[in-house]
């Protein structure tokens, strides 16, 4: 969903939300290699208007950047990415006083994102072209979030240097330099200039580089380094429709230009939100994308599982005390015992706030960390029409124990999973403090918002909405995988608890109506449902990875589950591109709202592989062709989101004006949505592996190589009928029967 960017750690939890961005994206040629990006038009220009520019650290280094060649424009002709970090330019100019309609020059601009160019003139004519070529440029050196809110600084006065101009202003500097170096610089004006004699069939070409002299913060994450390989393995797709491969090779390379290096912990990788709105880490986004990515190695995960850890309120030093007992816990008490959670192993039943660690320090702001413990802090998100704004706090926070946990199944070394046990089980008492209890006027026993204290949760709990349930309920029991599997204590009594929010859930969520029913969006209180009917049903169809190749058991019955199924297929949902956000049946439905009508990537592919897992293969092939032919429109790069229209032929999808593009979540929701028809569940822990293929074989016969299981490749082919045969594999493990 689009914010005010971010160009480093979340805004802390609770924060208000901030403003709308202004400035659109959505037309604009859009370079991201993390920390730089630039923008423009499709003609190349930097003309200084909303987001234009060259982008590094979240500060604009470079907001002017238009060529004239003999004091005219080149006609454009084509602009457009060849990867995610780079961009061609192609324009034409005619020579003065030539009488042959072609053009006899061309002018091309290589640009990447790191703040580079290369201008090529080439003369294709059969005289000698002399003329002078100008770059006039300029900056603000303002912050994205500034420019997001709206906010335009004039341009500062350039001051020459050996081989082209400085800014200085705002506590920022920034320089562009030139190769060859100018004929001329005018610093009043912000122009290069070069008297250029071009041969017939020569070229003539100038290398530019924007950079930034002081970062805007003291220790801001880098990109990807030099020699760093990519977190993940490079596969290869064979796939008889031939919309699968582009699409995930290109949102592959978009990721690619989203890596972060933490700056505590350069080798710990991690995927920034989205570009340009949300260029920095927001845990549940990166947290999506390494979850998604999964099958093709762990370290993706394993570096943003170090790097939101480092991030998660801990009120104080973990202790080495027993597991607590349910008699230890006093209802009501606003503080752990002695034995309280912490690196033991945090259980349901405990006192309310206690969420982990020792003795909690003293005062009020102690109380406040203790309060917040085991939380991992994100931004607020718009709830769309029926709901309040939520907290991304609630869902990284489960979302952590989850990806732990899977990262585990897929192979993620056993060292390096002890290392975060100790964060997950802090993030299961938060989840524990975060339980509405007896007598308060809510959603008794469903989980609220965990962005707010304890206290005012109590007070006021807020609506419990059915994806929050349904991730607390896959944290609930993977929670409970981990804690078995090293030895910890407590992992009974989260699986009592996960089934009797599964026996809550089926009788309190459920909606009756002349279809059979469909889940509330949300519970205000007992007897109190949100009857909106939207695309955060999906989260139900996940139930997560489980051992020997399984999923856990979801919260909806076998006959809900179908329903629901029936339900997300059929025109109020389903506008043939995807899953609207919101039912186009409601009174506030808008194709262009974040949560109230358009298409949001991850969900309709969280619905197809959710299908497929849970037998309704017709309806996950009905959105999967959505979803499909959208990215063609797209070039295979899908945004985040986009117009939830109905489907009409020979129209495109309407783009999202707010939208990011590339983002985390629906690049990795790409590479899921086709590596997920393969069905691999590895199960490492315990030597074996399954594959349970799409029956149907929705894109005709399936090859996938350059896969990883426990670090090592795998390859599986699967059949135009449905039927899989694992080529590769590492040794040691078992293949278990599909």
């Amino acid at each position: 969903m689009a914010g005010a960017p971010t160009t480093g750690p979340a805004r802390p939890t609770g924060q208000a939300l901030p403003p709308r961005p202004q400035p659109s994206a959505a037309h604009d040629v859009l370079c991201v290699n993390a920390p730089g990006m630039a923008a423009s038009g499709p003609d190349g220009q930097l003309r200084g208007q909303g987001l234009h520019g060259f982008f590094r650290h979240g500060v604009r280094t470079l907001t002017r950047m238009e060529l004239r060649l003999g004091g005219m424009e080149p006609l454009p002709l084509q602009g457009t990415l060849t990867s995610a970090a780079t961009a061609r330019f192609v324009g034409s100019v005619r020579v003065p006083g030539d009488l042959d309609p072609d053009p006899a020059l061309t002018v091309e601009r290589l640009r990447h994102a790191d703040g580079a160019e290369t201008v090529t003139v080439r003369n294709t004519g059969a005289r000698p072209a002399r003329l002078p070529l100008e770059i006039a440029l300029g900056t603000d050196l303002g912050l994205l979030t500034d420019i997001a809110a709206g906010r335009r600084s004039a341009d500062l006065p350039g001051q020459v240097q050996s081989s082209g101009l400085r800014w200085v202003g705002q506590g920022r500097a920034a320089t562009v330099s030139a190769r060859p170096s100018p004929h001329a610089v005018l610093a009043g004006a912000g122009v290069l200039r070069w008297d250029l004699e071009v041969q017939p069939g020569a070229r003539w070409s100038v290398d530019l580089r924007a950079e930034l002299e002081t970062p805007s913060t003291g220790r801001p994450p880098t990109g990807r380094g030099p020699g760093v390989p990519l977190p993940w393995s490079e596969p290869e797709i064979r796939a008889d429709d031939r919309r699968a491969a582009r699409l995930v090779s290109r949102a592959l390379d978009s990721l690619g230009g989203l890596l972060l290096a933490d700056a505590d912990r350069p080798t710990d990788l991690y995927t920034a939100s989205g570009a340009p709105w949300r260029f920095g880490l927001t845990a549940a986004d990166a947290l999506w994308a390494a979850r998604m990515t999964l099958p093709l190695g762990t370290r993706l995960a394993a570096g943003t599982l170090r790097a939101v850890a480092r991030r998660q309120h801990q009120a104080a030093p973990q202790s080495a005390a027993p597991a607590p007992r349910q008699a230890d816990a006093a209802p009501g008490d606003g503080a752990p015992t002695p034995e309280g959670a912490g690196a033991t192993g945090p259980v349901p039943g405990a006192a309310p706030g206690a969420a982990g660690g020792a003795n909690p320090p003293g005062g009020e702001a102690g109380a406040a960390a203790q309060a917040l413990d085991g939380v991992v802090p994100g931004p607020l998100r718009h709830g769309g029409p029926e709901l309040p704004a939520s907290c991304t706090a609630t869902e990284a926070t489960l979302l952590f124990v989850t990806v732990l946990a899977e990262a585990w199944r897929w192979g993620m070394p056993r060292a390096e999973v002890a290392e975060l046990l100790p964060a997950a089980e802090r993030a299961l008492g938060a989840l524990r403090a975060a339980v509405v209890a007896e007598g308060a006027d809510g959603p008794v026993g469903f989980i609220a918002d965990f962005g707010r204290p304890a206290e005012e949760r109590a007070a006021r709990p807020g609506p419990a909405r059915c994806e929050v349930q349904a991730q607390a309920h896959r944290a609930a029991l993977q929670g409970a995988d981990l804690l078995d599997a090293f030895d910890r204590p407590g992992a009974e009594q989260w699986r009592s608890w996960a089934a009797e929010l599964r026996e809550r859930f089926r009788e309190q969520f459920w909606i009756d109506d002349l279809s059979g029913g469909r889940p509330a969006a949300a519970l205000l209180a007992p007897d109190r449902p949100v009857p909106a009917i939207a695309s955060t049903l999906v989260h139900l169809f996940d139930p997560g990875l489980a051992a020997e190749g399984e999923l856990h058991e979801g919260l909806l019955d076998r006959e809900q589950t179908r329903l629901l199924a029936q339900r997300l297929v059929t025109p109020e949902l389903d506008c043939s591109w995807g899953l609207r956000t919101l039912s186009a049946k409601s009174p506030r439905f808008n194709p262009l709202g974040h949560r109230s009508g358009a298409v949001r990537v991850q969900e309709t592919a969280l619905a197809v592989s959710g299908l497929v897992d849970a037998g309704f293969e017709r309806e996950a092939e009905i959105l999967l062709e959505g979803l499909l032919e959208a990215s063609v429109h797209f070039e295979g790069r899908l945004p985040e989101m986009y117009a939830g229209e109905q489907k009409v032929a020979d129209c495109p999808p309407v783009p999202h004006p707010a939208a990011c593009r590339p983002a985390a979540v629906s690049a990795a929701a790409a590479v899921h949505l086709v590596l997920s028809l393969a069905g691999v569940r590895p199960d490492v822990p315990s030597g074996r592996v399954a594959t349970r293929p799409a029956s149907t074989a929705p894109l005709g016969a399936l090859e996938l190589t350059g896969l990883r299981v426990a670090g090592e490749p795998f390859s599986v082919r699967v059949s135009r009928i449905g039927v899989a045969v694992v080529e590769e594999a590492p040794s040691f493990l078992q293949l278990a029967a599909s």
